[in-house]
């Protein structure tokens, strides 16, 4: 038997939701054939199986989110039995009252008493089912609190709420963050009543009679009508829209722009766009020229290329440059792995293969993980530049604007140059103004006095 598990998609993603299985319960499987596809905040990818054989189970079925390493299907050799299904639930005991017992005697040949009522317990909140438990296996409260993240369980928790009352909007009737949140809004504050030690403060002032309290802020939201069309979102959009606010809230986010001449990296790729496709098949495009330039500024300026954890910097060795690229069901990040060890032709070749997989998604796990800085080029849809959210836990994403040509004076002259705005937005908690404008400096040089040696 093997495990088919939710693999981890990224250092910084804890689950994943099934979209999609390619396989029925009984299909015969080729080890690397396409099994299942799961949808992250980073990636929507096509996950191969780990083995040949038979897909014997399906333990997670599309629209379950469940956290990484979670087991959500088994793989049999070829002649191992596959799962039955699942035999049918105990009929449940009719509501029908049952004929009394005979009362047992006392020693005097009459009848006890009927025993005295215990007063009702409350009926504690059922725990999350275990992560490897067979859906078949599964209880309609178990089933329910699958249908919710860890992180609105461990919500949930906190505030002392059972998800089974909360309406879920997601896939298959999952409970969201959102959905969490919002319950927890339209909820009146827990009351808890004083310890026998503990004194009301002697500042204390008795309410006003009659006040009550503020109802809390609601969110205004466009009317319904015969107009307006609501559209779930994906789980992709989702979890990006999660992710965005998450950083948000982690980062003090600071944007910095230069203006960059582009005109060197434009003759450089005019003279040798041909050879390189001839010799490769690999378009020449900007991106090639302006990864090297970034990775050099990185060896200049690590700090740039650490992240944050709690009261530590931890400054990675390694040079992974993620690169944003737009689908049209949301952006995912893959990773160009030791960036820093690539020449021109070796960048300019990965950037077409990893857009091209990402597109296609046939990107494998660790092609979109372990980045250590990030490029997003919003120029190519013609913005003049952006002020980009970092992705955790990186502190830096640099944003390229549109590249074209524009009039600029030049030795007391108007001239006509290729130019574009570059924007830096960096985590002011650990990267100074200062170094965060030398590092732009050192890419803008890097590019305007391209080494074309590096091609």
């Amino acid at each position: 038997m093997t495990d088919v598990i939710m693999p981890q998609m990224g250092e910084s993603i804890a689950e994943g939701t099934v979209t999609k299985w390619m396989k029925k319960v009984g299909d015969k499987v080729q080890r690397d054939e396409p099994l299942f596809e799961i949808s992250t905040d980073k990636v929507d990818a096509e996950i191969p199986a780990p083995a040949a054989g038979v897909l014997k189970e399906i333990r997670v079925e599309p629209g379950m989110t469940v956290p990484i390493n979670t087991v959500v299907g088994v793989i049999a050799a070829e002649g191992e039995a596959v799962a039955s299904a699942p035999a049918p639930a105990a009929t449940p005991p009719s509501s029908a009252p049952a004929p009394p017992k005979p009362e047992p005697a006392q020693a005097d040949g009459g009848t006890a008493p009927p025993p005295r009522p215990e007063p009702p317990k409350a009926a504690p909140a059922p725990p999350p089912p275990p992560a490897d438990k067979p859906r078949s296996e599964m209880t309609v409260d178990e089933l329910r609190q699958s249908r919710s993240s860890p992180v609105v369980r461990k919500i949930a928790a906190e505030h002392n709420v059972d998800i089974r009352q909360v309406p879920g909007t997601g896939i298959a009737g999952r409970v969201t963050k959102q959905d969490i949140l919002g319950h927890l809004e339209g909820r009146p504050a827990e009351t808890v009543a004083p310890t026998a030690s503990a004194a009301p403060p002697a500042t204390a002032t008795a309410p006003a009679a009659g006040a009550t309290p503020a109802p809390p802020p609601t969110r205004p939201s466009f009317p319904t009508g015969p107009r307006v069309e609501v559209v779930p979102m994906s789980p992709i959009r989702r979890k990006t829209a999660e992710h965005m606010t998450l950083s948000k809230r982690t980062s003090a986010h600071v944007t910095t722009v230069f203006e960059v001449d582009m005109s060197r990296v434009d003759a450089l790729r005019q003279r040798h766009r041909q050879a390189y496709e001839e010799r490769s098949g690999v378009k020449l495009t900007y991106m090639p020229f302006i990864v090297k330039a970034t990775v050099d500024a990185l060896k200049a300026f690590p700090v740039l290329n650490s992240s944050v954890e709690e009261n530590s910097i931890v400054y990675r060795h390694d040079i992974n440059i993620g690169m944003a690229v737009a689908l049209d069901w949301g952006l995912i990040v893959p990773v160009i792995r030791n960036a820093d060890e690539k020449n021109v032709l070796g960048l300019a070749r990965a950037v077409v293969d990893l857009a091209e997989r990402a597109r296609s998604r046939h990107l494998k796990v660790d092609e979109v993980q372990g980045g250590t800085f990030t490029i997003t080029n919003p120029g190519v849809f013609g913005s003049l530049f952006g002020t980009p959210i970092i992705n955790q836990p990186q502190v830096a994403i640099l944003g390229v604007g549109t590249i074209e040509k524009r009039p600029v004076v030049r030795d007391d002259a108007i001239a006509i140059r290729t130019m574009s705005y570059f924007a830096l937005s960096f985590d002011h908690r650990i990267v100074d103004g200062s170094d965060a404008d030398r590092f732009m400096a050192h890419i803008k040089k890097g590019l305007q006095e391209f080494d074309e040696s590096a091609l």
